[in-house]
This record gives C-alpha cells, structure tokens and sequence, in this order.
C-alpha cells in the first residue's frame, strides 16, 4: 500500500529514508523509494513511525495511515539555522531565539548600522543529550502553521532562551556559529519603547515572508499550496518554470504563509560590510539592501526610528508622532488597513511619505493572526493586461482589490524594464531635490550600485512608473533609462492636505545611496526638505 511521501524542508523528495511502521501486529520496516513515495505492507490505522536517513534528524510521530490519502512525512536537513520569536519588537520586550543545530552553538547578538557593531555575547548551547540542539519539523505543510520550533523539550525554565530588546532602536542580527566553525545569521527588529525622532522607517518584513521558501513553499514557489507530490526536479515540475506565460497566480484562493519560520534569505555572511556589493540573489532585495539605506542614514547623521510591517499593520506604530515616513527596496505587500491608515495620514494629516523602493503596494495581504499571511493574488499575471468586467485597466493585485497604489505613491509597478538596470535622466534640474548636485537636464546619474544580481545603475530590478491612477498633480523629476520604456520615474507630489510624497520607483535604489554622489545627495535633500 502506498503510505506516504517524505520531503526534506525544501519539500524536495527523499528517497533511501528508513521507516519502522509500529502498529498492533508488529513492526513493519519499510524505505522510500527516489519520488519519495512510502510503500508498506500494512493495513489502515493508527501506527508510531519512526524515520530517518543519513544527514537528516531521525523523528517519531504518531500517524493515521489511511488508504486513499498518503501521509506528509518530514524531514529536517543536519545544519544551522535560527530565527528570533517574536521577529520584531519594541525596546524592553522579550524575543526567544529558536535555533536549530546539531552539535554545540554560540551566539552573539549585533547592530546593522553604519557598521556592523558588537552588542554582546548570548552565549553558549549545548545538551546533555545527543544532538538535543536539534530542532524537528511537524510533518505535512508547515509553511502553514509555523515550524513549532523549541516546542519539544524545552520545558525547563531554567534553560531561558529569550533576550531582552536593547534601548536603542534598529536592525539587529543575532550570529550563530556551531562548533565546527559554520554559521548563520538572523534579523531581529527592535523599535523604539516611543518615539525618539520625527523619522520612522519600516522593514519589509511582509515581503520577506513572501520570498521565504523554507519549509517548501513561498509566494513564488507553491503560492497557493502544495502539489500532492514532492518535487524530484523543479525545472520539470514547478509551475514557475513549465508555465510559458509565467502565470504563477492562477487560483482564487491561497493557502497562508507563516511568519513562524526562520529566512535563510536574510542571511548575510559574517565578513559582508556596508559598503560591499550586495552579491546574493535575494539579498539585494530584502534586508541586507534595507541595511544599505539604514547605514547611509547613520553615516550622515539622520536619525530614525526602526519598525516593521507587521507592527504598522497591528497599529503598534504612533503614525502622527513622526513627520517622515520611509519605506524602503522593496514594500510590496500591504494589507489595505496599512494603505487607507497611510494614504490618511498623507492626505489628510500633513504626513511626508519617501518611497524608496520598487514595486510597492503592489498586492493585498490579510493576517488570519499574529503570524499567518495570506498573500491575495488573485488570478494575476504580471507580463498581460488585466480588465475589469467594465473595461477598466487593472493596474495591479491591489488596484484589483482595493485601489492602483499610485493614488498614493504617484507610481505604479509596471512589467517594461524589469530584470534591468539603469541610470536616470534628470527631467527638472530646477527642482530643489537636485540642489547641490550639479546636474542639468538632459544629464545622467545613479550610474553606480552595489546591487549585483542586476548590475546597471539605480533605476532597476523592478521599476514603477507614472500611470492613469496617479494624482493630476504628480510631477515627474527623473526618468530611467531601462529598456522598453521600463525606466522607473521619480516623482513628487503634494495632496492639499498639507502632505507630500516623493517616490523613486526602483528597488535598486537603496543599494545605490552608498557608491552614488548624485543618489545620495537627492536623497539627503529630500528627507531634510520633509523635516523641515
């Protein structure tokens, strides 16, 4: 009888695992065979399994087997990985650090600033136990429901494994190193007890979910859930490579993802300073380019208070205490709550909104809880045009949801240019956000970035441009110079209430305040011009 598949935690099948299928009529050995399906001589019931394989922890779990539904077994890899719970929190609160390890681990805890700075020693872990560092996974989708990590055996209170959030807000990052010399490094996002500047800016930590993969699924791989087989070779199976039009959004409805995981993809290796390029293919992207812009701020002295997303969403952020906001590389999922309470707080409040990024606000989100999200996609694809039964042009996920984010920002995420990258044009040299920069019309700037997955210039990666849904008054400063007219445009524009918004349109942009003059002094003009 065919029993189950077993995946590793990439949900890549597993073939030669060991399986001990315990029942009431004795014990049945079994193993997988490379698709990762469990055949066993047994009948339906209730049975404890023990299963393993060599560079992977052995687990027990109590099953259900049934006939016409195979079991979900999992898998977790030998190796080092960590992340801190809650993920983000304010100055004097407690996180737990979960951390997976099979042998002895230390840790430290630093501060991503203008430099990586040395806050102090964790410490020391270990058990007394054989590998009890190691950490074990539920079987089935736990991109679900979180990987239930320090759950098993970690009872004693006198063991603790929470820290204490440090006074002063900002980017932390948590370094673990095993024994035998490997390691891994996780964020951690501490705001302010309150507020200590008129500068709040927000880690994307709503995206960073979306691209995390661990556990098998993301909002690119498997967005809506898993197929009932484990993959043998993604080039053949996955829908993102086998769908020709790239229509990786074809469901009405998406299972959620959770923030309960650790993000391999916010790594950044131990040697990596601030000014280094950013090599790694999501890094550029995700924190370790918000790290960029968050240097740069120190570097000139500009204060800010650091928050995430989710602590925007849970109204955990005094909106109308600061003067600026600034999003940063790459917002692109917002629940509307986040939108309305923003587009409010410009339009109506006096709030200056510095959009530094690309694709922004691009597709709705909704929290089941503290911790699963479910990313609304819709029936989307990004490179065809999508109609309203009216004929109305759907701009984006959220314009067909909600609103085009360009009522807000000025900009929209449009598929020309994605993928490339290059300098801007200066379109109004006259503008006070090009003083002291040198520049004319017609001149060229930003040629300069530490993003390496799309070298060029600081309009790129994925670009957002002016569209029907902008406000009357957007006006456009620079354009960039991306093939097909895919250039991102930076723009400004005023809602009588009193606000501004200045936007850039490009992800790449907060890679390149630190290797481009022009770059950074237009930024730099900005925000000192919105403080004022």
């Amino acid at each position: 009888m065919l029993v189950g598949y077993v995946s590793n935690e990439r949900y890549v099948a597993l073939g030669d695992v060991l399986f001990e299928f315990r029942g009431n009529d004795g014990v049945t050995a079994a193993r997988s065979h490379i698709s990762g399906a469990v055949y066993a001589d047994i009948a339906p019931g209730e049975y404890q399994v023990v299963l393993g394989k060599d560079g992977f922890g052995s687990k027990i779990v109590a099953v259900q087997i049934h006939e016409d539904e195979p079991h979900h077994f999992r898998l977790l890899s030998d190796g080092l990985y960590g992340y801190m719970w809650p993920k983000c929190v304010k100055s004097g609160q407690r996180s737990e650090f979960r951390v997976h390890a099979v042998e002895e681990y230390e840790l430290e805890l630093w501060r991503y600033g203008a430099e990586k700075e040395f806050v102090r020693r964790i410490g020391t872990f270990d058990e007394h136990g054989p590998r009890a560092t190691m950490q074990i996974t539920p079987d089935g989708d736990y991109t679900q429901t979180g990987v239930e990590w320090n759950k098993h055996g970690y009872h004693s209170k006198t063991l603790s494994q929470f820290i204490e959030a440090p006074d002063r807000s900002g980017l932390y990052y948590v370094h673990a190193r095993s024994k035998s010399g490997e390691f891994f490094s996780f964020p951690w996002v501490v705001a302010p007890a309150s507020p200590q500047t008129n500068v709040a800016v927000l880690a994307s930590d709503i995206t960073w979910n979306a691209y995390n993969s661990f556990g098998g699924r993301s909002n690119y791989i498997h967005a809506d859930r898993f197929p009932p087989t484990p993959t043998i070779n993604a080039r053949l199976e996955l829908k993102r490579y086998t769908e020709k039009e790239h229509r990786t959004y074809d469901q009405d409805e998406y299972a959620p993802l959770s923030l309960d995981r650790p993000e391999p993809f916010n790594h950044i290796d131990e040697h990596e300073q601030l000014t280094d390029p950013i090599a790694g293919r999501q890094g550029c992207h995700l924190a370790a380019a918000e790290w960029r812009l968050l240097g740069w701020m120190e570097r000139k002295g500009l204060d800010y208070d650091f928050y995430s997303e989710t602590q925007f969403h849970f109204d955990r952020v005094p909106l109308d205490e600061y003067r600026v906001l600034i999003l940063s590389t790459h917002p692109e999922y917002w629940s509307i709550d986040m939108y309305d309470r923003l587009k409010r707080w410009v339009f109506e409040r006096g709030g200056r909104l510095m959009y530094l990024g690309g694709n922004g606000l691009n597709c709705e989100v909704e929290f089941l809880d503290d911790h699963r999200i479910v990313y609304q996609n819709t029936h989307w694809s990004h490179s065809e045009p999508q109609y309203a039964p009216d004929g109305k042009l759907y701009e984006s996920r959220f314009d067909k949801r909600h609103e085009s984010e360009a009522n807000l920002l000025g900009v929209v995420f449009s598929f020309p240019g994605i993928m490339t990258a290059a300098p801007y044009r200066v379109r109004d040299a006259d503008h006070w956000c090009f003083a002291g920069t040198g520049l004319a019309n017609g001149d060229l700037f930003g040629e300069k970035s530490l993003h390496l997955r799309v070298p060029g210039g600081a309009s790129g990666h994925e670009t957002d441009k002016v569209s029907a849904q902008s406000p009357t008054n957007v006006h456009v400063l620079a354009k960039g110079l991306n093939p097909d007219e895919g250039g991102a445009d930076i723009v400004i524009h005023e809602p009588a209430g009193g606000g501004a918004v200045f936007s850039v349109g490009s992800i790449c942009w907060p890679s390149s305040v630190l290797a481009d003059e022009a770059v950074s002094q237009i930024t730099e003009n900005v925000l000192r011009r919105f403080l004022e």
